[in-house]
């Protein structure tokens, strides 16, 4: 087609077998939403956890099952906020170097891992061991 861009062809036709195959994204890019996880992935995930869980004989619920399901999306979504304020953290540390560490290069992703795993030591989890 004459007049768009491999780009925008790329874009529709992804789009297109995302709604044709029923695939729930990953990313909340597309909302504007910051997680790692959009809101729908994590209610997919509670879903099939909430259904492995119904199918197996090692749980058992005390509660009603949609009850759960709330739980562990509440979870997960604190848990992801959790770690999007620590990539922030190690991004801000690596934006107040002195010089410039572009972002991708060998230096800025060793000095993110080391940040990253600070900011999770602070908050008791230990990346290392």
């Amino acid at each position: 087609r004459e007049g768009i861009s491999y780009q925008e062809m790329f874009r529709r036709i992804k789009n297109m077998l995302i709604k044709e195959r029923k695939i729930v994204r990953a990313a909340g890019r597309e909302t504007g939403d910051p997680m790692k996880l959009s809101r729908d992935k994590v209610n997919d995930i509670s879903h099939k956890l909430i259904a492995a869980m119904q199918r197996s004989r090692l749980f058992r619920f005390k509660s009603e099952p949609n009850d759960v399901r709330l739980e562990i999306v509440r979870q997960m979504t604190a848990l992801l906020m959790l770690e999007e304020k620590v990539d922030q953290a190690a991004r801000a540390k690596i934006r107040a170097q002195k010089r410039d560490i572009p972002e991708g290069s060998e230096e800025w992703d060793l000095l993110h891992r080391r940040y990253y795993a600070e900011e999770m030591k602070k908050l008791g989890i230990d990346l290392q061991g």
